[in-house]
């Protein structure tokens, strides 16, 4: 007799990372939203040297790495603390363990469909109910049905902005009216895993919205725009009770010693990093133009990646950007909402899916 597997676990959605790079001919990993520039030399000795205490746990508390997280963060008008702060390996791990902090068994979360594919896994895992609520039809997030959801078992709200993988922000007056007309005792969570690339003025500014709302929390990443995806190290901003929680439930130990050491230099090359990000918007811009001129109705792009809404035509069209070198990152349910995403690359990358565009048709 086998050891019995809990219901909801047995159940999970898989989870599909994006397909890897062939080696050997030229190819392109545009499947994972990674950054596709090397690591900054001081970023990669920094790392380096952290590795000649690997020996030794690394610090559980991530000391150094919050006071510069939090001095990093801090404005006049939204000073942040460190027990503002909380770390995990990625936002995604964050925001498993906030549910696992606040859901009980039955509890309902409600987030916007099609958004992060980690979601209902994350809802699943803590017992949770997931509540999708579809996007509308120009792929953005409908609040006012997102609203209309809550019932009294609902106990959280994530909110992607930009959204994954459809691409366009929440507009940051329209959420402000949202967060202010949910129930104080529900969190949300907004979910800012690529709000470096942002460059919609009208957009939401998550740790705005927190600031004064202990109900709110803002998740954040490094693996994105701070090219960290192999360290998986993200954080929230949130009040310090959920902090605290997030750290009760957290493994002991998670953030290991080279990605404490990874988030500090990072930190401290923020301007060469963010000229990496405008020269990835530059090609983002260039990229929806030129498939915008080829025929597709491309949702605003505000991450670092475009979304291909292909419907019934999404494994074809994967396969036409995989036979062309392009590893993209198809979505494939039967629903409404099957597309394809391209992250913006290297700059062959992208003409390259240009060329491949002139081929498509339906």
């Amino acid at each position: 007799m086998t050891v019995p597997i809990r219901a909801a676990v047995a159940g999970l959605p898989s989870y599909k990372p994006g397909k890897p790079a062939v080696t050997g001919d030229r190819t392109f990993k545009l499947s994972s939203n990674e950054n596709p520039f090397p690591p900054l030399p001081e970023v990669l000795a920094a790392t380096q040297a952290s590795c000649s205490t690997m020996n030794r746990y690394p610090d559980m508390g991530n000391s150094a790495a919050l006071a510069a997280l939090a001095q990093h963060l801090t404005t006049e008008q939204t000073p942040v603390a460190e027990d503002n702060l909380a770390f995990g390996t990625g936002s995604v791990a964050v925001l498993y363990h906030l549910l696992q902090a606040i859901c009980e068994p039955g509890d309902e979360v409600i987030y916007a469909w099609r958004s992060f594919e980690a979601y209902p896994i994350a809802v699943q895992v803590c017992g949770g109910v997931a509540v999708q609520v579809p996007l509308r039809a120009d792929a953005t997030h409908d609040l006012e049905a997102m609203l209309a959801a809550i019932t009294p078992r609902t106990r959280a709200i994530l909110v992607c902005t930009p959204n994954n993988p459809t691409g366009p922000v929440v507009g940051h007056e329209e959420l402000q009216a949202f967060i202010d007309a949910v129930p104080e005792h529900i969190l949300i969570a907004i979910d800012e895993a690529y709000v470096e690339f942002v460059t919609d003025p009208a957009a939401a500014r998550g740790l705005e919205l927190w600031r004064d709302r202990p109900n709110v929390a803002v998740l954040r990443t490094f693996s994105k725009a701070y090219g960290l995806a192999g360290f998986r190290v993200g954080y929230a901003v949130a009040d310090p009770a959920l902090t605290a929680a997030v750290r009760a439930v957290s493994l002991p130990f998670g953030v290991s010693v080279p990605a404490q050491a990874a988030v500090i230099a990072a930190l401290g090359a923020h301007d060469a990093l963010m000229a990496q990000v405008r020269e990835l918007i530059s090609e983002r811009t260039t990229l929806v133009a030129g498939l915008r001129d080829k025929g597709f109705a491309l949702p605003e792009a505000q991450g670092n990646f475009v979304w291909l809404h292909t419907v019934e035509h999404t494994e074809r069209v994967a396969a036409e950007c995989v036979a062309a070198g392009l590893m993209v990152r198809p979505y494939v349910s039967g629903g409404p909402w099957d597309g394809v995403r391209v992250t913006v690359g290297e700059p062959e990358a992208n003409a390259r899916l240009l060329d491949v565009a002139d081929r498509l048709t339906w």
